[in-house]
């Protein structure tokens, strides 16, 4: 897959790319916007803990698919609030970590989620080996 970087615009200002292509022979997967719920049904507090269980859920989605987080083309999030952004980020940066090439990214600032307790969602699209 390739990282977009165009030249002429602007750099991203976090850890993301601003486009990816996925290679030919690829299948994708889209995942539902995953919660902060633990396997246990717990819900930690705060925004990097929820987006630790948010990315612990999504790898095992991933490899349900055959994939894994290194196989993730777009991740998309949503917290309730500015002060949650650090958090969420700080959990996307680890899970990237040792990433070759890092995926397109939004992060929005949502109203609310069905649950008060719950401050972000992320889902991704992966493009995984057919």
């Amino acid at each position: 897959m390739q990282e977009l970087a165009p030249g002429g615009i602007a750099p991203p200002f976090a850890r993301y790319s601003h486009g990816i292509a996925a290679d030919p022979g690829r299948r994708i997967v889209v995942t539902s916007g995953q919660l902060g719920v633990a396997p246990d049904g717990s819900v930690p507090d705060g925004a990097e803990a929820q987006a630790r269980v948010c990315f612990d859920n999504l790898d095992a989605i991933l490899a349900e698919a055959g994939g894994s987080r290194a196989d993730v083309i777009r991740i998309n999030a949503y917290v309730t609030a500015r002060e949650h952004m650090a958090g969420y980020m700080a959990a996307r940066d680890a899970w990237l970590a040792e990433a070759d090439r890092l995926p397109a990214s939004t992060l929005v600032i949502v109203a609310g989620f069905t649950r008060p307790e719950f401050v972000v969602e992320v889902e991704v699209i992966a493009a995984v080996p057919a």
